[in-house]
């Protein structure tokens, strides 16, 4: 408990559960935390990959919807967990992994999540250059160094300050971010050169071309969302209605990723421009100065989430410091991380790639959670067995059922992945000309074989009333 205490003495939020009075949040408060870090030029960049692949606009958003639908309801799911308990995301992995058995998710999370501000923050740099040129100011080479310094600076304070900050960030700037979105899909679906049925990549399109785009922006998209979901519900009063945080957090995921993956793949549908910086500023350069706050805004909006979540993950892992410095350490790694993706050449398929390795381990992980959560203990857990050293907790210390599990998933979501080199692409995959169902195969694999490994062991636990969240969900009743 060392680590929790230390964040405790700092006046900051540890991993404990969330006390009655200080659960202070909203549905609202949800649905715009999670549409702030979602409104980010990343998804202008993933919705091209559909028409680079070989698909029009009319399929492409047709995978891009139908995934997503699918992929926010995953997230409401898991939103619904931190709501239920009170608890983080890895904390409550515990429940299958195990006390230190855990810490191999919170290690990946932790080291995914600094590459993930990195990444963030080189996607715009080529949009904030470009927008800036157009608006006449010029630079050299030093740039997007100093964007990105700038970007760095203002979301490490914001991450260190917590989740009220962050709160508070995405409230009072997302309806600004909404309006300049609004002004740029008319302008973007009344060019002339948007064609909805025609292609124009080079890509399999068909079939394997949409599975392939499934995983990246589609269902994909909010599966690298999963382990962060819970650590911002549990500050919601646990009288407010299930109902109302699965459908504000689902809304939160579902409707900026569609909104702006949609932007992107009708700009992309042009067939004019293939970089996403130009052909961005090329279709609104009237706008550059909005489009450069919007370009700011969003790897700011998105890292501070995922900043914050990756001090509770140093902590899950009972790391003995305080939180504030694991933002600091996320932004230095984050750094390093963009200095070496400054040299990539093809934006939106490195990023397809970076999002593919995501979902290989993320999607098994996901699976388990969900069966033991909501299968096998119906939603009914003894929270403070969570906390409890593994030598006395009823859910041990390594619990190699979890451990199984996860390995059969990652085995059978490697089969049907697309790698970014031949030793990465599963034989599966190869056999049908490159289709990728990664993300169904891992969590499927990873969730069944979690129920047959465990399923005679893992009980709900009988110090908690039952409560089955998924019909609280769908009936709206507070628990």
């Amino acid at each position: 408990m060392k680590a929790e205490t230390a964040a405790e003495d700092l006046g900051l939020e540890s991993v404990r559960p969330i006390a009655s009075d200080q659960r202070t949040s909203t549905p609202s408060a949800q649905f715009w935390i999670w549409a702030g870090a979602n409104v980010a030029p990343i998804n202008w960049v993933l919705g091209t990959i559909g028409i680079q692949l070989g698909l029009s606009f009319a399929e492409t958003m047709a995978v891009i919807i139908i995934g997503n639908l699918l992929g926010a309801t995953l997230f409401g799911l898991f939103c619904m967990m931190g709501h239920r308990t009170g608890a983080n995301q890895l904390v409550l992995s515990r429940l299958a992994f195990g006390r230190r058995g855990a810490y191999l998710v919170c290690a990946g999370q932790l080291l995914m999540s600094m590459a993930w501000v990195g990444v963030n923050t080189w996607v715009v740099l080529d949009f904030a250059v470009a927008a800036l040129n157009r608006m006449g100011i010029h630079a050299g080479s030093w740039m997007p160094y100093a964007i990105a310094a700038i970007i760095m600076i203002i979301q490490i304070a914001l991450a260190v300050k917590g989740f009220r900050a962050i709160q508070v960030f995405e409230r009072w700037t997302m309806p600004i971010v909404l309006l300049v979105m609004a002004v740029m899909t008319v302008l973007a679906l009344t060019r002339k050169e948007f064609e909805p049925l025609a292609t124009h990549g080079a890509g399999p399109g068909g079939i394997v071309a949409m599975s392939q785009l499934m995983t990246a922006i589609g269902v994909g998209w909010s599966i690298t969302w999963l382990v962060y979901a819970s650590d911002y519900t549990r500050f919601v009063p646990a009288g407010e209605a299930p109902k109302k945080v699965f459908t504000a957090t689902a809304l939160g995921m579902f409707l900026p990723t569609v909104w702006l993956a949609g932007l992107g793949a009708a700009l992309a549908s042009s067939g004019s421009a293939t970089d996403p910086a130009q052909m961005v500023i090329t279709a609104f350069g009237a706008m550059s100065l909005p489009v450069l706050l919007l370009v700011l805004h969003g790897p700011i909006a998105a890292n501070i989430v995922v900043m914050y979540s990756a001090s509770l993950a140093a902590l899950s892992m009972d790391l003995r410091t305080g939180r504030w410095k694991i933002p600091v350490a996320t932004g230095v790694t984050a750094s390093a991380v963009l200095i070496w993706f400054l040299n990539a050449h093809d934006v939106g398929e490195s990023f397809k790639q970076w999002l593919v390795s995501l979902v290989f381990w993320m999607a098994p992980w996901a699976g388990i959670c969900l069966v033991d959560f909501y299968v096998l203990r119906r939603a009914r857990i003894s929270v403070d067995d969570c906390y409890e050293p593994g030598s006395t907790s009823r859910l041990g210390d390594f619990s190699k059922n979890g451990v199984l599990a996860l390995v059969a998933g990652l085995v059978a979501a490697w089969s049907f992945q697309v790698g970014a080199v031949s030793a990465l692409t599963g034989p599966l995959s190869r056999i049908t000309g490159g289709l990728d169902l990664s993300w169904l195969t891992g969590m499927l694999v990873g969730g069944g074989a979690y129920w047959l490994l465990a399923r005679k062991s893992v009980a709900p636990s009988p110090a908690e009333t039952e409560v089955n969240l998924i019909v609280g969900a769908v009936s709206g009743e507070p628990r």
